[in-house]
């Protein structure tokens, strides 16, 4: 009787440790996405719907690298982070600080910026069709497990996860130590006046929201070596993104890791008892903290 309860007891055990880690694992992702989608906004100020897109262009660009051209998926992660940077270095451009020079308002430069990225996110959608089909696609990348004792990891989980922490902290430390991370820190505190000390707001905007395309880029090559990827999944992880935002606060990086990890471990939870109610669960714990801590739980 007691032999069966302890196995039972080391059998919960394992379920927990199996949510947790699958959760951290996943929550990596999350914290990749949603750190470009908090240089966007929380930066920016460009509420870009169409974020998850070019997560969906690096997860198609590294499968289609990968199964036609035989380079390694961490050879497509880097060039879905250089492609994901240019593109969205072009869009702010072109679309972007456009729409800065003819909108005065604040509040009216952000409704536009949210109706213009709804036209780019159905624009790359369709090009992701025509290009690559309406099919769902997958690879195998690194199928084995680590075993740790009786706990199991999938090997390419493990990789996924700490390049995200190690890309997230690339990010994070050109933000805090480089020269454009401080212009982009002084003009999102004050765009006047980092402008009259010589910044040229426009030009650090744009490559803060290109940091932005870049990171989702590269989330998508790394969402590509263990899921499957469609053409219309972006908007999921747009969705994913703007929640883990709230949870970690506008504006913080360190807070969308962390947000991201607990949305992941939340998400695995949900998933593991009832699948159907993982979006559920998401949207309830993003009503809740609206209503809990709007400003995130990092803020202060």
């Amino acid at each position: 009787m007691e032999k069966a309860i302890l196995r039972e007891r080391d059998v919960d055990l394992n379920r927990i440790l199996d949510i947790v880690f699958g959760g951290i694992m996943l929550g990596g992702i999350y914290g990749l996405v949603s750190l470009g989608l908090n240089l966007q906004y929380g930066v920016a100020r460009v509420l870009n719907v169409a974020h998850g897109e070019f997560a969906t262009l690096g997860a198609f660009l590294t499968w289609w690298l990968y199964v036609a051209a035989g380079i390694s998926p961490l050879g497509g992660l880097v060039a879905s982070l250089v492609l994901s940077f240019g593109l969205g270095w072009g869009v702010y451009r072109l679309i972007f600080a456009r729409l800065q020079r003819l909108v005065r308002s604040p509040e009216a430069f952000e409704a536009a910026c949210m109706l213009t990225s709804f036209g780019i996110l159905f624009v790359i959608q369709n090009l992701v069709i025509l290009t690559w089909g309406a099919e769902v696609r997958s690879y195998a990348y690194l199928p084995g497990a680590l075993r740790l004792g009786s706990l199991v990891l999938p090997v390419n989980r493990i990789l996924i996860f700490g390049f995200s922490v190690v890309l997230g902290a690339l990010f994070y430390l050109v933000l805090k130590r480089t020269r454009i991370g401080k212009a982009i820190r002084a003009a999102a505190q004050d765009r006047f006046g980092a402008a009259s000390v010589g910044v040229d707001v426009s030009n650090v905007l744009g490559v803060c929201f290109a940091m932005g395309t870049g990171a989702a880029g590269a989330a998508g090559s790394l969402i590509s070596m263990t899921y499957s990827i469609h053409p219309v999944m972006g908007f999921e992880y747009t969705v994913i993104a703007i929640i883990v935002v709230v949870l970690g606060g506008l504006g913080n990086i360190p807070g969308s890791l962390l947000g991201g990890i607990l949305l992941g471990v939340v998400g695995t939870a949900v998933t593991y008892w009832q699948p159907g109610l993982a979006v559920v669960a998401y949207y309830l714990l993003f009503v809740v903290l609206l209503w809990w801590r709007p400003r995130g739980l990092l803020a202060t």
